[in-house]
């Protein structure tokens, strides 16, 4: 499962709190203490296997009025290793119509209890490990009545969702599909809801003529019914986890491509079938790529990827089948603004066909075994095919992204068996950080022996459940070295390094001094190179820190212009390192890594007001290779300072108007605007007309500021086509010009998004609220985003609008003080408004 929702909150929230001026009441968390909790004294092991299922075939057909789904279950099982003559199956929210063992064709009916989450049969006698059996179901599925939690990745548990399935919603298709993560599937037919069962799986899904249908495996029988319906059969001969059974029925555009002979198809909604290539057109060459570095060619007999609409969860690896959010459907235009993320999606959710569908987590605890793999295989994806610069930006967000958690949540284990409820394992520290771990311990063992490893511990656990300790014993077979050192601090521990960088120079010697001064008694063992130039040359040692303390010394002929430690730039950890500005200027010309220019940019952004060769170093990266350390450079530069303005201008009006980066050009023209200087007028002009809704949002954004009445008549020519940072780009027109009848564009574009998106633009849309005086407009709103609140069905996202509106009241009566009459009034009744909303939905957290 990829973690979209996750990264929204802690990129698009946090940082759009960041540009509110929220305080830091925002981020607050609910929930009790972490030693109140009894649910984190349960040991949370690896289920226990009675039984073990061999095959499942379902028989399902749809009530789309009831949102009832009529199933007829048989399910193949046998005794694990143990004699037994029951069985317990899970099934929640059904109605339990028939029960029996299936024999010579016969159904014999069996003795069951049922308490509306688990079904306990009784079986016609004792069997063996060595025997197998049949028991049918039949059923009826009521996900909409069922009252399952579900968190934060994960928004909520009832595996089986109807969209639209009255066709009242304008604008919206109507679609069904599933989600099984963590255990759902067992909403929608009964089956043992474990990550360590597998099975083979035959599924027939009987549908109004007009839709297609989507499952695991190969589709292999179609039959025409008198009634205007058709029955779709997908049989999946390897066997999978329950979790990963999908089915999916809609109005779909398929566009067809293939890999090795092997079926590589796109399902979208049709308005976006002529962009399925641009979406999803590198998934062969993905296919390629993953197949070879691991030497494990793709196993399965196709891949199918599927949009779902309100689906609010990212994606999720059915096996042969994954289903993305709608946010993955995006026009060429949108792409260009993109910088690739969709593709992490498609690479993360492929990768886990090896890593989680192939090979699975044994139980939620080693949940690392599929997720942080998925992670890391993003950074190698980025890496083949845009190059390392893109690949460590990535993985430097991704640090960013975890180290952020650590802040408001604390840390974990990487693999932990304790925790307060399953879901809480789909966190930063499974995904971003167990991906840097990755990183670390493929960088200690070096390329070949990484990926030597990965393929012995694919081919010794394919299509069985697994844990940690199996990936480090592949590790210690092929290195033929102990990796406990490894896996105990980075998998079985929590926390991360902070160290201390100091140098002493003195009789043609440098001493590297590395202190670890993390609060926590653990101390790291750290392998780390160390690069040392000087004379035109480079001299690199690998060293290991184990100490408290550790000195390195190293002799020198030529003192050295630059001693770079953690040269790789590989590990998880807080640095302050003590050297001269000038040995960073050296590092920007001279280090290869993304995260030495890096470094060297922010320190130079820190030295601009005082150093003349910062700045030279800022005007510098603005040409640098890599469109992203472009970017920062041009955030970076303090124009205020008549020293930068006059020398790095120039260079900001070219980008603005030829960088090939979409995102670059944007940062230039933003730098440009906050001049608020007429002379580039004409340059925003033409920008509005540029084919990244990002670009045209930066400029449209900067002519507003020099002349608001032309920038509100492009404003309202832009209206027809708008995507992303457009509309807020326009709302804050909007806002400003102070238009009542232009409210309803803001109000109307915010209706239209859906899924994940909205999410987004919820926090777009309460900033536009907070900018205007128009009650009844903001009531609206209120209302709007209120129920965003209710489909999301999510503590975390309801904790941050409610404190959000919070704020944005206290701003409302702060303007109210400022005005009188009817203005004063109307901003108080706002204030007020939002207080009670947010009081309703802090309420819903705790029901």
């Amino acid at each position: 499962m990829n973690q979209h929702l996750k990264r929204s909150l802690l990129g698009v929230l946090i940082g759009g709190m960041a540009g509110l001026g929220a305080t830091t009441s925002l981020m607050a968390q609910s929930g009790k203490a972490a030693t109140d909790d009894p649910a984190l004294k349960i040991y949370r092991a690896a289920a226990t296997k009675v039984n073990d299922l061999v095959h499942t075939k379902l028989d399902v057909r749809f009530d789309y009025p009831k949102r009832y789904l009529y199933g007829k279950a048989w399910i193949t099982l046998k005794p694990h290793f143990y004699a037994t003559d029951s069985l317990t199956l899970d099934a929640k929210g059904m109605d339990i119509h028939e029960v029996a063992v299936v024999k010579a064709g016969k159904n014999t009916p069996l003795h069951y209890s049922y308490d509306t989450m688990q079904l306990h049969i009784k079986l016609d006698k004792k069997y063996a490990a060595t025997e197998s059996y049949v028991v049918y179901i039949n059923y009826t599925s009521k996900p909409n009545e069922l009252k399952v939690k579900g968190s934060a990745a994960i928004t909520d548990a009832k595996g089986l969702y109807f969209i639209n399935p009255d066709g009242t919603e304008p604008n919206k298709p109507t679609q069904i599909w599933t989600q099984g993560e963590t255990e759902s599937s067992s909403v929608w037919f009964p089956t043992i809801d474990k990550t360590n069962q597998k099975c083979t799986q035959e599924l027939s899904m009987t549908v109004p003529q007009k839709y297609v249908t989507l499952s695991n495996g190969k589709l292999v029988s179609q039959k025409t019914n008198t009634d205007g319906t058709r029955t779709d059969t997908w049989k999946m001969d390897l066997p999978h986890s329950p979790y990963l059974f999908m089915m999916a029925v809609g109005d779909y555009a398929i566009v067809k491509d293939k890999w090795k002979g092997k079926e590589v198809n796109y399902y979208l909604e049709k308005p976006f079938e002529k962009y399925a290539k641009n979406i999803f057109g590198n998934t062969p060459e993905m296919l390629s790529f993953y197949s070879n570095i691991l030497g494990y060619e793709y196993p399965w007999v196709k891949y199918s990827q599927i949009t779902g609409r309100d689906y609010v969860s990212g994606a999720m690896e059915n096996t042969t089948a994954t289903l993305h959010g709608e946010f993955l459907q995006k026009t060429d235009r949108e792409l260009l603004d993109n910088n690739n993320y969709n593709e992490c999606v498609i690479a993360h959710e492929l990768f886990h066909h090896w890593f989680g569908d192939l090979a699975t987590a044994e139980s939620w605890s080693n949940l690392t075994v599929n997720e942080s793999f998925a992670d890391y295989s993003e950074y190698l994806w980025l890496e083949h095919k845009y190059g390392k610069d893109a690949a460590d930006e990535h993985s430097y967000d991704a640090a960013m992204s975890y180290l952020s958690m650590v802040q408001y949540s604390g840390d974990k284990d990487l693999v932990r068996f304790h925790y307060h409820d399953r879901e809480d394992m789909f966190d930063q520290i499974t995904y971003q950080k167990g991906g840097r771990i990755l990183h670390m311990l493929r960088n200690a063992v070096g390329d070949s022996a990484f990926f030597k490893s990965l393929n012995l511990y694919l081919k010794t656990n394919a299509f069985k459940a697994t844990e940690a300790h199996q990936l480090r014993l592949a590790f210690e077979e092929v290195t033929g070295r102990d990796m406990n050192w490894f896996f105990n601090q980075w998998y079985f521990g929590q926390g991360f390094p902070e160290l201390d960088i100091s140098y002493k120079y003195n009789n043609n010697n440098v001493t590297v001094i590395i202190q670890q001064i993390q609060k926590e008694a653990k101390v790291w063992q750290l392998p780390i190179a160390i690069d040392i130039y000087a004379g035109g040359k480079k001299e690199r040692y690998n060293v290991t820190v184990a100490n408290r303390v550790d000195s390195f010394t190293f002799a020198y002929t030529t003192k050295p212009d630059l001693v770079n430690v953690d040269a790789d730039k590989v590990i998880l950890s807080k640095k302050d390192d003590h050297r001269d500005f000038s040995t960073y200027v050296y590092q920007y010309a001279h280090a290869p890594q993304y995260m030495d220019r890096r470094a060297a940019i922010e320190a130079a952004t820190e030295e601009q007001g005082r150093n003349p060769e910062a700045v030279k170093l800022l005007v510098q990266a603005l040409k640098d290779k890599y469109h992203g350390l472009r970017t920062l450079a041009v955030s970076s530069l303090n124009l205020k300072l008549p020293a930068v303005k006059a020398v790095a201008v120039p260079a900001l009006v070219e980008i603005a108007k030829q960088d090939p980066s979409s995102l670059t050009k944007a940062a230039a023209i933003k730098q440009l605007g906050d001049l608020k200087d007429a002379q580039y007028t004409a340059l925003f002009e033409a920008a509005t007309k540029d084919k990244s809704y990002g670009v045209e949002a930066a400029a449209l954004e900067a002519l507003s500021e020099l002349d608001l009445n032309k920038a509100y008549g492009i404003a309202k020519q832009l209206e027809k086509d708008t995507k992303g940072k457009l509309v807020s780009a326009i709302a804050g027109v909007y806002a400003r010009q102070g238009n009542p009848d232009d409210i309803n564009f803001v109000a109307t574009k915010f209706d239209e998004t859906s899924g994940q998106d909205k999410l987004n633009a919820a926090f777009d849309y309460l900033g536009f609220l907070s900018k205007i005086n128009n009650t009844s407009a903001v009531q609206r709103g209120v209302d709007q985003v209120k129920a965003m609140t209710v489909q999301f069905n999510n503590s975390q996202v309801n904790t941050y609008i409610s404190n959000w509106l919070q704020e944005i009241s206290r701003k409302k009566d702060s303007d109210a003080t400022a005005v009188s009459g009817a203005d004063r009034e109307g901003l108080q009744q706002q204030a007020a408004y939002m207080r009670k909303a947010s009081e309703a939905i802090r309420t819903a957290i705790k029901e």
